[in-house]
């Protein structure tokens, strides 16, 4: 083989964690290249002749330092924790130069050790990581774009969950997450600090909110066990009744044939960014959001009462990926996302504006969706959207219910909606 940077794996235990290969290459090796905590760890196994290059706060130069010394014919080594190719360096650098120019020598994976210290399987877990950059504290509300909400999808439908962590992104934070998320208690968390080093620490099996107050020193990882194991939930078609609706009057609810239809004309995927405007009761928005399970939605109401039962929805559902505003549409959406679907289901009479508006915010092939249930609104949607030159169309839904009477049954009929679904012209 010709000369190529070989990636070590390695452990807090120093050379007792080296393959006899992997600790010929570091012997050998011209050019070393890991973080500052690793330089150190192997400081009298690298030879006083190397080149010591320190990555931390540097990973973008990698790839150069490789490049120049290998273009010198010097042998390089990176030296970086456990499985490069497990959330490691292994896929950056992959990205940024040719695969003939570099070799991987794996080590156990950090996530091995930590599920043997709990003897606990771990082909069934779902393995995240935070090792970024400081995202700041989960709050109420917080949408997609925060750098923790990579872990809701885990937190609604895994029972067993690993997460890598970094100084910022510790352990407490997550464990503060959870309890604001109301999902403490439904967890028990255990933290792995300096596997195999020489102050490795370990908290087995604690309730989440004994640890949102701890302290860790940013070498960590968490394992998440599900106390009562998740049952798999409805995504698609919920009945009328799963949801909360304003009593005495039915509220604003779209009813399960009509919120069927509307759905599948959204063509949404699990990643997709929803909105909801004129959410209601929330159905549309919240039964998106179960379907979205990667994805988010953005909601917005002006009733207060309707607000109020749409977040008990989102509550009962065990929905979180889902933010919902009272405000009157379109104030306060400034901020929110390219959308790659948007329901309207409600407008305040800002009809012809919000139409022109969603469209300007929707991805390419993305959909507009409107329900209609006056004459009125259905004419003003369609001008509009013949105005502005976009591609529509209207489908018109009317169900009709079996209801007893006496020993049989009849058919009532529920009110004819017209749907109507709408995308911006391509240019």
């Amino acid at each position: 083989m010709n000369n190529v940077c070989y990636l070590i794996g390695v452990l807090d235990n120093g050379i007792d964690s080296l393959s006899a290969t992997a600790l010929l290459k570091l012997q050998q090796a011209e050019v070393v290249i890991a973080a500052t905590r690793c330089l150190k760890l192997f400081s009298e196994q690298i030879a006083e002749s190397s080149t010591c290059m320190d990555l931390t706060a540097q990973l973008t130069q990698v790839p150069t330092w490789i490049n120049d010394a290998l273009d010198s014919q010097k042998k390089v080594v990176v030296l970086a924790t456990g499985d490069p190719l497990c959330y490691g360096i292994a896929n950056f650098l992959g990205k940024k130069i040719s695969s003939d120019k570099f070799a991987v020598l794996p080590n156990v994976s950090s996530l091995q050790l930590a599920f043997a210290k709990l003897k606990l399987s771990w082909q069934d877990a779902s393995i995240l990581s935070i090792h970024q950059q400081d995202t700041g504290e989960w709050s109420v509300g917080a949408g997609i774009e925060h750098g923790l909400a990579k872990l809701l999808p885990a937190f609604r439908y895994q029972d067993k969950i690993a997460i890598l962590t970094s100084p910022e992104n510790s352990p407490d934070r997550i464990a503060r997450m959870l309890s604001i998320e109301g999902l403490a208690a439904k967890f028990q968390m255990s933290v792995m600090q300096d596997l195999l080093g020489v102050n490795e620490k370990i908290w087995l099996n604690n309730p989440v909110k004994t640890l949102a107050e701890s302290e860790f020193n940013g070498n960590n990882i968490v394992i998440l066990q599900r106390i009562i194991p998740v049952t798999a939930p409805v995504l698609f078609g919920l009945a009328d009744e799963t949801f909360m609706q304003r009593k005495p009057d039915k509220g604003l609810i779209t009813k399960r044939e009509v919120r069927a239809v509307s759905l599948a004309k959204m063509q949404l995927t699990s990643h997709s960014i929803v909105w909801d405007i004129g959410a209601g009761s929330g159905a549309v928005g919240l039964e998106a959001a179960r379907l979205c399970s990667q994805g988010y939605v953005y909601a917005i109401e002006k009733n207060p009462a309707d607000v109020a039962i749409a977040s008990q929805n989102a509550q009962q559902l065990d929905v979180h990926n889902y933010q919902l505003i009272h405000a009157k549409a379109p104030s306060q959406m400034d901020a929110w996302p390219v959308a790659d679907a948007i329901f309207i289901g409600g407008t305040g009479g800002e009809l012809d504006s919000l139409i022109k508006l969603c469209l300007q915010n929707l991805r390419t092939n993305g959909w507009l969706v409107m329900n209609f249930v006056t004459l009125e609104n259905l004419t003003t949607a369609v001008n509009t959207l013949k105005t502005i030159n976009a591609t529509w169309d209207v489908t018109q839904i009317q169900a009709s219910r079996s209801q007893p009477i006496l020993h049989m049954h009849r058919l009532q009929a529920e009110n004819p909606v017209w749907i109507v679904a709408a995308q911006q012209e391509s240019t």
